[in-house]
């Protein structure tokens, strides 16, 4: 994998793309261990023709590399102010590249907030996006956790305990 503007189109073997065998192999759970054992030994796996098609009848694929993200960034910005985080300016190159209509109207939906990304957003538009304001102070708030044995059922206590006390006080309120 090579690292791009976009880490979550980085990854190699998405969970989406196991879901997407195990349909693809009419929920053949072995079928798919081998596959990806099979990817993860040797690097690649064939699919039949088959089911190969099957794939492409239910999607379509497009890719942009860092120039061209940031370009779209930069254009969406510029044409109607709207700021793009990285995952979506592909979205929405690969919506207007691939739809077979023009003139249908095109909704996208954004994928992460722009902040996330300051660098490649103020390389593509000229500024660093500003958290929104409920964010605006979260590198300066105290940190809260709470260890908690390795233990599913104080886990599920924890939880069940902390969910019970916050709809209390949601009905209180």
């Amino acid at each position: 994998v090579t690292p791009t503007v976009s880490p979550s189109m980085d990854i190699q073997v998405s969970s989406n793309f196991e879901r997407l065998l195990y349909d693809l192999y009419d929920g053949d759970g072995t079928m798919v261990s081998r596959l990806l054992d099979e990817l993860a030994a040797d690097g690649g796996f064939s699919v039949d023709d088959g089911r190969l098609a099957g794939a492409r009848a239910l999607f379509s694929g497009y890719r942009l590399d860092d120039a061209a993200t940031e370009a779209t960034i930069a254009r969406v910005h510029r044409d109607i102010g709207m700021t793009l985080d990285p995952h979506t300016a592909i979205g929405v190159a690969a919506g207007r590249a691939c739809r077979p209509d023009a003139a249908v109207p095109m909704i996208a939906l954004g994928c992460a907030h722009p902040a996330k990304f300051p660098d490649v957003v103020a390389r593509a538009t000229g500024a660093a996006p500003e958290l929104p304001p409920r964010l605006g102070d979260l590198l300066d708030r105290p940190e809260a956790y709470q260890v908690l044995p390795n233990d599913l059922a104080a886990v599920q206590d924890f939880m069940r305990t902390k969910a019970t006390a916050k709809a209390e006080r949601m009905a209180a309120s």
